[in-house]
């Protein structure tokens, strides 16, 4: 099914030119089912990065999927084009009052920050509050998920002794879980994090649910199955390239950063990683919507004449 993005947004051109279907809202095909509404809080500096890779994950569900854009208002994201957030991303006061079946939250250059020195704390906590009102499925992906534990439970986080940074083997902990339908019993992620959620506090609250952890990375999948939020500590989503271009922008800015585990062939930066999560990338992302956001939902087609139908 087609993955419908706002006109002219840099990922249409990029996953259109890898096969994927890309619509704007107004070409859908009628009569068509009614396109999830999934609303992505973007909060990482490369934006037209993200915004793709998060859409191409979303272009395999049964039912189209609209992506609303969505930024603080509270932070000037400063290394994102100015005029690329006018055109295609809303604030919280945009859209606060639209109805959305899915939201996903992304992770932020913050993690190492207490919570109350993150400028944007405030309004993350309010956008976190919102989602909760309105009872929607939910998706929090790596400080993005420490966040939303944090604000939910109290959860904290804490310091790793160095960056956990490569593409780690997970295993599964709750195989016959709808998220993790159809997973290999081990998998392999891309982990880039400087900070971890205890696994025994998450263990210890009775609606957190561990699907999926490793010995050597820690938390993967976390599931709250009675508010249907996912909490994803890693980044299955990841491009070929993207621990690479982050091994050497550190590097170049002379941070301690050692080379990502598990990544380039024989350990050699020179050569070119191959992908070995993309399976796994895109069923997790199926799978929530399938079971999370679409299960919950009325199935809703446009007839012809654009009226709404059961």
């Amino acid at each position: 099914m087609p993955i419908i993005l706002p006109r002219d947004l840099p990922a249409w051109r990029t996953l259109s030119g890898e096969g994927i279907t890309v619509f704007a809202g107004d070409q859908l095909p009628k009569p068509s089912s009614r396109p999830l509404q999934v609303l992505l809080l973007n909060l990482m500096p490369t934006k037209v990065v993200t915004e793709t890779q998060i859409a191409r994950v979303l272009s395999n569900s049964p039912l189209p999927v609209e992506l609303t854009l969505l930024r603080t208002a509270t932070h000037a994201a400063g290394h994102a084009d100015p005029n690329h957030l006018r055109a295609f991303y809303r604030t919280f006061a945009e859209i606060r009052d639209r109805r959305f079946d899915g939201l996903i939250i992304t992770g932020a250059p913050v993690e190492t920050l207490p919570w109350h020195e993150v400028d944007y704390w405030g309004e993350i906590s309010d956008i976190l509050a919102w989602s909760a009102d309105t009872a929607m499925a939910s998706l929090f992906i790596c400080w993005g998920a420490q966040a939303a534990l944090q604000h939910f439970y109290g959860i904290g986080k804490r310091a790793l002794p160095a960056k956990r940074f490569g593409v780690y083997w997970h295993r599964l902990v709750r195989p016959t879980a709808a998220l993790v339908r159809d997973h290999d019993d081990d998998f392999l992620v891309p982990v880039s994090r400087h900070t971890e959620t205890p696994r025994d506090e998450v263990a210890a609250n009775p609606r957190l649910e561990i699907l999926a952890d490793s010995d050597e990375a820690g938390l993967h999948l976390v599931w709250e199955p009675a508010r249907r939020r996912t909490y994803l500590f890693n980044h299955p989503e990841y491009d070929a390239d993207t621990l690479d271009r982050e091994y050497r922008r550190d590097r170049d800015r002379g941070l301690p950063i050692a080379l990502p585990v598990n990544y380039y062939p024989g350990d050699d930066p020179a050569r070119q990683p191959r992908v070995r999560w993309r399976s796994h990338a895109h069923l997790i992302y199926t799978n929530w919507l399938s079971h999370q956001v679409q299960q919950h939902e009325p199935q809703l087609t446009y007839a012809p004449d654009g009226a709404r139908q059961r």
